[in-house]
């Protein structure tokens, strides 16, 4: 069995959702792992069976690794990936991509340039329920999409707490909740509905109020190219378990979706094309476990499909390109509550020629409502 053996770069709760995964994988082996916080390695170390690095550098010159995993706060996922490319490996980096455009497209050019497969960690993409959301969509089911709602909903309150923590600030996270979580929902939408063509957006610090510290929560309202329009809420200060959610309301037809539900997905069709199912709910069996299984799921499939594509010379169908959207459309409701209005694309890109996205995530304490 050829095998694609990875190095990994920070070993956080992300590296920990990797490892567990990778367990189940015959094609991937995780081999070493770094973290500037030893014990956070030798821990990782310890529980898969890997070696410790001292030093990133040592990861890269390891002419045994083929590939590293980026799970490193985001405002090094740009640095790291070119670093890992210039020395001929191939990278998957945990989302969001990078905090800026331009970042991104420096990522995506030292892939290219190397001649490396570059796969952002977009779990989302990989879990089944929402493959299958994406098939009833193009199948017509529901008639044409008209109106979307997603949700997600998580405890992040421990780290946002902590000062010195990276988890919600502004320089090495590119902004809170909406930079952290909001990419997932964006990047699943632009798959299944297009492009995001506006947006108007609400930004809250609503328990964590440390002046170094971003959002907790936040609003987005979107309208598609396509027509479609919908609404986007993500939490820090939620105080359950993790849960996602999407419903998609079409002119034939409802899509519910709720990661907690034992079957994940209720559709509800008025089209003949649904036969016997006509005009009731049903449930279509697929693979789904409630928290935390379905990150398990996710991260295999998702990790899986990176091996598959290093080992035979194929570019991953979550693309850099598509996730550099993702943060497109953060950065987007980011200028949005900056500047309280509704904007577009092209005032992103008016935005990138004279100032930099850079830009558009400095200054965010001056805004929360």
């Amino acid at each position: 069995m050829r095998q694609v053996k990875i190095g990994v770069l920070g070993c956080g709760t992300a590296a920990h959702f990797h490892a567990s995964a990778c367990k189940y994988l015959d094609n991937i082996r995780l081999v070493s792992a770094f973290d500037v916080n030893y014990e956070n390695a030798k821990k990782l170390a310890d529980i898969y069976n890997l070696t410790v690095s001292r030093n990133y550098q040592d990861i890269m010159k390891n002419e045994n690794i083929d590939a590293v995993l980026i799970t490193l706060p985001h405002y090094l996922h740009a640095e790291l990936t070119i670093t890992a490319a210039e020395a001929g490996k191939h990278i998957l980096c945990e989302k969001p991509m990078a905090p800026t455009l331009e970042e991104c497209d420096k990522m995506i050019k030292a892939a290219r340039k190397a001649g490396v497969k570059l796969m952002i960690a977009e779990n989302h993409r990989f879990l089944p329920a929402h493959q299958l959301i994406k098939k009833t969509l193009e199948s017509g089911l529901i008639g044409t999409p008209l109106l979307v709602r997603g949700y997600e909903g998580v405890d992040e309150t421990p780290d946002l707490a902590k000062p010195e923590h990276w988890k919600g600030s502004p320089e090495k996270a590119g902004g809170g909740v909406l930079m952290d979580a909001a990419v997932h929902k964006f990047a699943i939408l632009n798959w299944m509905l297009g492009d995001v063509h506006s947006a108007y957006c609400w930004l809250a610090k609503q328990i964590i109020k440390l002046q170094n510290k971003a959002e907790d929560n936040a609003m987005m309202l979107l309208k598609f190219e396509n027509g479609c329009v919908g609404s986007v809420v993500v939490s820090d200060t939620v105080f359950s378990p993790p849960n996602n959610r999407l419903e998609f309301y079409g002119t034939e037809g409802t899509i519910l979706e709720d990661h907690s539900w034992k079957k994940p997905v209720q559709i509800f069709s008025t089209s003949k094309e649904a036969g016997e199912h006509r005009y009731q709910w049903f449930s279509p069996d697929v693979e789904h476990e409630p928290f935390p299984m379905y990150y398990i799921i996710s991260f295999r499939n998702e990790d899986a499909h990176f091996a598959e594509c290093v080992l035979d010379g194929r570019e991953p169908d979550f693309s850099p390109e598509e996730a550099k959207k993702a943060v497109e459309v953060a950065l987007l409701c980011y200028l949005s509550a900056k500047t309280g209005k509704i904007v577009t694309r092209s005032d992103i890109e008016k935005v990138a020629i004279s100032k930099g996205t850079q830009s558009i995530i400095e200054g965010l304490e001056k805004i929360y409502i």
